[in-house]
Formats: structure tokens, C-alpha cells, sequence
């Protein structure tokens, strides 16, 4: 068994981001790692998507959020690392959560933004649901958010343990000699 296939590093991987999964579920204010990692893919949404005009700007941050965990899935699979897309899964699940949080702040205002507009720039969801006319159901669309971050953390997290627990494989053993080689 090799190491890079070894269940003896993937399984404390796995148990970390399903702890971190459920941190993020359970409490809004959590950070990790992957906190910065979706803020600066939010962030640069909003750059990428700028030459689209206003509402793809406005909307590009939470999208890029999303795109990039699940390039990277995208990626993995194409690669065929099937415990790297469990890790990609849960890394969706972390940004959905962060997104969640963001959702339902929308009426509210209350999280502190950063922005790099001289303004001061806007709620990205606040400006997002009141273009549909959809505002009064920012905490509706949160709840849905959170619950499809725990499906896709749950999801995530058995696949990556099966992953993890099934046996490897790979090439037939060869035959020990005197015995019928199987066909």
C-alpha cells in the first residue's frame, strides 16, 4: 500500500473537515482555513465577473465562491481522485455555509462587508433579491443554502469514507507458482 493511497492520513483529513463542516453548520462567526479561501475566491468574483455589467458583478461573488470548489471537484474527477473530490465536496459545503450566512443577512445588514468600492459598496443579496423583488425571503433562501451545505457535507463525507475504507485496488496478485492461474 502506498502511502498517497493510504487510509492513515485521509481518514484524520476527512474526520478534520467533517468536524470543520459541522463547525461552519452550527456556528456563523466559525473560521478556518477555508474561510479566507472562499473569501478571496468571493472577492475575486466580483473582479472576473465585472466586465458583464452590474448584476454579474453584484452576483459573480457567490458564484465564484461556488465555481471553484466545484472546478476543482470537476478537476479531481477528471483525474479520477475520488478522495479529492470528497474533499472538494466538503469544501462546497464550507462555501455554501459561508453563503448561507450572507443570504440571510440581506434585510438585516448586520455582518461587516469589505469592498473595495470608494462607496463602500453594497449588500451583494440585499441588491441580488430585491432586483427579482425576492428580499422578504432572504431567511427562506438561508435555511435552503444551510440545508443543501449539510446534504453536500454529508454526501461528501460518506464518500470519502468509503473511500477510505474499501479495499484498495489495483493490479491482480500473481499466481504463487504450482497453482491454476485464474481467468
Amino acid at each position: 500500500m502506498t502511502i498517497s493511497r493510504s487510509w492513515l492520513w485521509r481518514v484524520p483529513l476527512l474526520l478534520w473537515l467533517g468536524w470543520t463542516g459541522w463547525r461552519y453548520l452550527a456556528d456563523p462567526d466559525y473560521w478556518s482555513i477555508f474561510s479566507g479561501i472562499v473569501f478571496g475566491s468571493h472577492e475575486f468574483g466580483h473582479l472576473f465577473f465585472a466586465p458583464f455589467g452590474e448584476f454579474m458583478t453584484v452576483a459573480g461573488g457567490s458564484l465564484m465562491q461556488l465555481l471553484v470548489p466545484l472546478g476543482a471537484a470537476g478537476l479531481l474527477v477528471a483525474r479520477r481522485d475520488w478522495f479529492g473530490t470528497a474533499v472538494a465536496g466538503c469544501w462546497l459545503s464550507f462555501s455554501l455555509s459561508n453563503l448561507a450566512v450572507y443570504i440571510g443577512d440581506a434585510v438585516a445588514q448586520e455582518l461587516p462587508l469589505v469592498s473595495m468600492s470608494p462607496d463602500g459598496g453594497g449588500h451583494d443579496w440585499y441588491y441580488l433579491l430585491d432586483h427579482f423583488n425576492l428580499l422578504s425571503y432572504d431567511l427562506r433562501f438561508a435555511l435552503l443554502t444551510r440545508r443543501l451545505s449539510f446534504v453536500v457535507l454529508a454526501a461528501s463525507f460518506v464518500w470519502g469514507l468509503w473511500i477510505c475504507l474499501r479495499p484498495a485496488s489495483g493490479p491482480a496478485p500473481e499466481p504463487v507458482a504450482g497453482t491454476p492461474a485464474r481467468v
